[in-house]
């Protein structure tokens, strides 16, 4: 069977045709913004599922490292409980990202953002006015839907 080609670079304008469920978040980051604004660029380390594959009812996944990155972030809220379940410390997922469109008085529009968390509870909310998220890794075909350690890239200058 022939893998489709896939972008590697997506927009806040392609929100509606991607999807994060199930998703594994291996890091984040802030990145002060050098404006008075009081933002950041909040940057997730992700296993992006660019493929859900069905073969006679078992899924294999086509994964790739991504770098998703929401611009201009405030209002910032996390939450991780692995303490609850008595979980391991291992990459969390999530079972979708779900945004709502903010107007204020002034005419400026954001969104705000919710990660609702599945593995372990949790949830992760802000305000920014979008994202970007890029490939960084090649894609593996396989039956987990998160990369080995041994396959990902862990670099500092991204």
């Amino acid at each position: 069977m022939a893998q489709q080609a896939h972008p590697t670079q997506w927009s806040t304008d392609d929100f509606d045709v991607m999807s994060w469920h199930d998703v594994h978040f291996h890091g984040f980051r802030l990145i002060q913004n050098e404006s008075d604004s009081g933002t950041a660029e909040l940057i997730f380390d992700i296993d992006y599922i660019l493929e859900w594959i069905n073969v006679d009812g078992t899924f294999k996944f086509l994964v790739a490292q991504a770098r998703l990155q929401f611009h201009e972030v405030f209002d910032l809220t996390l939450a991780l409980d692995y303490v609850s379940p008595n979980a391991g410390m291992c990459p969390f997922s999530i079972s979708g990202i779900v945004r709502e469109r903010v107007t204020y008085p002034t005419g400026y529009v954001s969104y705000r953002w919710r990660l609702e968390v599945n593995w372990p509870a949790g949830e992760i909310e802000f305000e920014s006015p979008g994202f970007t998220q890029t490939l960084v890794g090649k894609p593996y075909t396989q039956t987990s839907q998160d990369i080995e350690p041994s396959q990902r890239t862990y670099t500092n200058s991204e």
